[in-house]
């Protein structure tokens, strides 16, 4: 029981950590473009600064919730697993 619980744990890191990985990666390719065509919009109408500037705060605080998301996700595989107490007793912790 032990060692299947210490492959699922591992299993459980590993897909965390990718998991983790490509949602940071998206996310900030994701708001590269945003600002990227922010600032172009704002280039071209610099009168509309203001709401550009307000939705693109927006809209990047919603792009980095999803990255927030991704680390919740992540954090539940790691610490909250069914095998948690097999894990715990095979690593010595009471």
């Amino acid at each position: 029981m032990e060692e299947k619980a210490l492959d699922f744990f591992i299993m459980c890191v590993t897909a965390a950590g990718f998991g983790l990985s490509v949602a940071a990666a998206v996310c900030g390719i994701a708001q590269s473009l945003g600002l990227r065509a922010a600032v172009e919009g704002i280039a071209r109408n610099p009168e509309s600064s203001g709401k550009v500037t307000v939705t693109m705060l927006i809209g990047l605080a919603m792009i980095e919730s999803l990255c927030i998301y991704s680390l919740v996700v992540s954090l539940i595989l790691i610490y909250a697993h069914p095998q948690a107490g097999a894990i715990a007793a095979l690593f010595g912790a009471k």
